[in-house]
């Protein structure tokens, strides 16, 4: 079943991880800043300061403050949207593979 047919318990069936961190957005070759909310094994919510529409692909790059540590990069899709009245979005994104 696809997350987009699973109902809301089976959604909230993923830990989420409060994350409060500056990302990377990268889409048509432009690189947007923007900061991930919460991330799960497969997804994060983030807040956009564009906007996107929901079935586009991003890029995301999350770059670690370790260097022992490395950074999350991720291929994503746009499942759903909640604009804002400053023209940003939140956005939940799907994790489609990790890089």
């Amino acid at each position: 079943m696809s997350s987009v047919h699973m109902d809301y318990s089976e959604k909230r069936d993923f830990i989420r991880m409060r994350v409060d961190a500056d990302v990377s957005l990268i889409h048509a070759g432009q690189v947007i800043t923007a900061v991930c909310l919460d991330l799960s094994s497969s997804g994060m919510q983030v807040q956009s300061p564009r906007q996107f529409k929901v079935g586009d692909n991003l890029e995301v790059r999350i770059d670690s403050e370790h260097t022992a540590l490395k950074g999350l990069e991720a291929s994503t899709e746009v499942v759903w949207i909640a604009d804002h009245a400053d023209g940003g979005q939140k956005l939940g994104l799907r994790i489609l593979s990790m890089k």
